[in-house]
């Protein structure tokens, strides 16, 4: 019970339909869901271990601003953790393992052709997300997990600048070739140098005043 109202609130957070500084009462959002007070708490407890609420127990419970500093230390573990999943993961990659990452990549491009925000998301996770399973590290996969929806949170504000072209899909390809050569270390630096990008656009959307809270 717990996991889905976690589930149900992450993606309302994700999306917005939560706002930036939205105060949350438990009893409200346990009514909406249809489920009792104590799994929504639960909920919301591990929503703020992963930033996106924030409380003060007895208090308040809110949805996190869209912070710049908050998320750009974000953007560089999340960076570092992705270098480190390719790296090890590259010489486990069997041609399954490829497969499922080209098969991952088409779905972005697809998505991304119909502005399908949330298809574009979950294809997006399902690539990175082989690297992970190849490197075979579970608190690996738990602690990019935990990070992942405060980058989707700006992602999902911001999807035609960010994700709407198809650099991402030219990435995603390129990786792909790295990876089926087995040449772990050209694929680590070429994720890295992704998040990078990435975090340089995120970064002049603030300067530019339209990632504000």
């Amino acid at each position: 019970m717990s996991d889905a109202a976690y589930e149900r609130l992450k993606d309302a957070i994700v999306s917005g339909e939560l706002a930036p500084g939205e105060k949350i009462r438990d009893a409200e959002v346990a009514q909406r869901l249809g489920l009792s007070r104590t799994p929504v708490r639960e909920a919301l407890t591990r929503l703020t271990d992963t930033g996106l609420v924030e409380a003060k127990p007895g208090v308040y419970a809110r949805i996190t601003t869209l912070n710049r500093h908050d998320v750009a230390a974000t953007l560089v573990v999340l960076r570092s953790l992705d270098e480190l999943a390719v790296r090890t993961g590259v010489p486990h990659m069997t041609a399954d393992h490829l497969d499922r990452m080209r098969r991952a990549n088409d779905d972005f491009a697809r998505a991304v052709e119909q502005h399908d925000i949330t298809g574009a998301f979950a294809a997006d996770d399902a690539f990175h997300g082989v690297a992970i399973d190849a490197a075979g590290n579970p608190v690996l996969r738990r602690v990019i997990d935990q990070l992942h929806p405060q980058v989707h949170r700006i992602l999902h504000r911001k999807f035609s600048t960010l994700l709407g072209g198809h650099d991402t899909v030219n990435h995603h390809a390129e990786l792909v070739e790295l990876c089926a050569r087995g040449d772990a270390d050209a694929a680590a630096v070429l994720s890295a140098e992704h998040w990078t990008h990435l975090g340089g656009l995120i970064d002049d959307l603030f300067e530019a005043d339209e990632l504000d809270a």
